[in-house]
């Protein structure tokens, strides 16, 4: 038997009492990929990415392990909701013009205390005083750096369109504006290579693709290791008391934790490791988060068709941004139809052995997505479900 065969087994036992469709998080193998992200990082301290997760009890769970230690929330309103249920440090990892939320933590010492938020430009400085409404405590801010690779002259970029701070130069003088600004106290720094984290350097089938990301990266890699250390340089210079500088990304862990102006590292996907995980040459985790649709039809010879499971990720649309059906093994999506709102033909051998009422086992392509479509994950330890825990939706929490 197969391992995926025996995972199948495994999942079908523990969820037999339940009807599909249902979403799982495989113990073992959340707790194997947490391990080996500690094993990557080397010593420096993992922050984990909430969007990634978003599930307060698996949150717990990692941080409760040595190697972790803070979050990197994606919404305001998640980060002041996260800090009031205990978790200490909580980084914003993007600007946010949510006023409302801006006067609460600038009213509340145990928020203003606990929350980072993050800034990279002047205007977002104006906006949150703008939006104190009274309250005095001290805003803790980190900067963004655009860690973009730019070529030609810089008439070619490679990397996401996030931060336009990018010269030792531009972080300073955002820094000076911080640190002459009463109310805000800047604490830390961030850059996210998403160009490395992100994207695999392993793409099945494309072997000259494959070379090519693996030199765009390894370019990438040099490029900010060096610009990277120039800036720190200069904002430290600004700013002696800096806390924390983040960086990395569940796809280069080792490579940005190996940078001595790195002081701790960001992850998050790869611990569930969706299928967009699955082609790096760097590392290989094992998929921990996945869901199951019920057979309600048979339409013919290899064909069956599972209630719903269209449940795209975003990004750019494209083949890769659908969920993959998993288990059992070597079924496929009819070209025509996809993954449907309310149905999906499967098509493949596997087919004809299941029957009305059974599991198809799916990997989404992102992680914490998959939680924005349940309630609920079941927790599964060998053959048994041993907790059920609300996901953010659960919990009435939809922060995007």
């Amino acid at each position: 038997m197969t391992v995926r065969a025996a995972d199948r087994r495994r999942y079908d036992r523990a969820t037999a009492h339940l009807d599909a469709p249902v979403a799982v998080v495989d113990l073992e193998a959340f707790d194997a990929n947490a391990a080996d992200l500690v094993r990557r990082a080397g010593g420096k301290p993992i922050r984990v990415a909430s969007k990634s997760v978003r599930c307060r009890a698996l949150l717990e769970r990692v941080l409760a392990r040595p190697g972790f230690a803070g979050i990197m929330s994606f919404t305001l309103a998640e980060s002041l909701w996260l800090a009031r249920a205990g978790f200490d440090d909580v980084l914003l990892a993007y600007p946010s013009a949510d006023r409302s939320a801006y006067a609460e933590l600038a009213a509340d010492p145990k928020l203003a205390a606990a929350v980072t938020v993050m800034v990279d430009d002047p205007a977002q400085l104006e906006l949150i005083d703008a939006a104190r409404a009274g309250g005095a405590e001290e805003i803790r801010v980190c900067l963004e750096l655009d860690t973009s690779l730019r070529l030609l002259g810089g008439r070619v970029r490679v990397g996401a369109l996030r931060s336009p701070l990018r010269s030792p130069a531009q972080l300073a003088e955002l820094a000076r504006s911080v640190e002459r600004r009463p109310g805000f106290r800047l604490v830390g720094l961030m850059a996210y290579e998403g160009h490395v984290a992100g994207v695999g350097d392993s793409v099945a089938g494309r072997p000259l693709r494959s070379r090519a990301i693996r030199l765009m990266q390894a370019a990438a890699r040099r490029e900010l290791a060096a610009r990277r250390a120039e800036v720190v340089r200069a904002v430290r210079a600004v700013a002696p008391g800096l806390e924390f500088v983040n960086g990395g990304g569940t796809g280069s862990v080792q490579h940005t934790a190996a940078e001595s102006a790195v002081t701790e590292i960001a992850a998050g996907s790869g611990l569930f490791v969706p299928r967009l995980f699955d082609n790096y040459t760097s590392f290989t985790g094992r998929p921990a988060a996945l869901f199951a649709q019920p057979v309600v039809r048979r339409p013919g010879v290899g064909v069956v068709t599972v209630l719903g499971g269209g449940y795209p990720a975003s990004g750019a649309a494209g083949p890769d941004r659908l969920p993959v059906p998993y288990l059992p093994e070597g079924l496929r999506y009819d070209p025509q139809e996809g993954p449907g709102e309310v149905q999906t033909p499967l098509l493949g051998a596997p087919a004809d052995d299941l029957l009305i009422g059974d599991k198809v086992w799916f990997r989404h392509a992102k992680a914490g997505e998959l939680c924005e479509r349940f309630d609920e994950l079941r927790l599964i330890d060998g053959e048994r479900i041993t907790a059920s825990v609300p996901t953010y939706r659960g919990e009435g929490r939809t922060f995007l």
